[in-house]
């Protein structure tokens, strides 16, 4: 079983990751930033109840 640290490593690495995808595709393509949005939201709820702060990691702030 993954341990809280584990977790939050690999999340904070998601939501990195998927903020660059979205910002590359914002204006490219509006249904794919729209699917990466709901993941994003997912993601930040998940870290944020996990006690992380977002403000130096949030570059979106949708």
């Amino acid at each position: 079983m993954p341990s809280a640290a584990g977790i939050i490593r690999d999340s904070i690495i998601e939501f990195s990751r998927l903020q660059n995808w979205m910002q590359s595709v914002k204006d490219k393509d509006p249904a794919t930033y729209q699917s990466m949005h709901e993941r994003y939201i997912e993601l930040k709820v998940t870290l944020v109840s996990l006690g992380v702060n977002l403000t130096e990691l949030d570059r979106i702030k949708d």
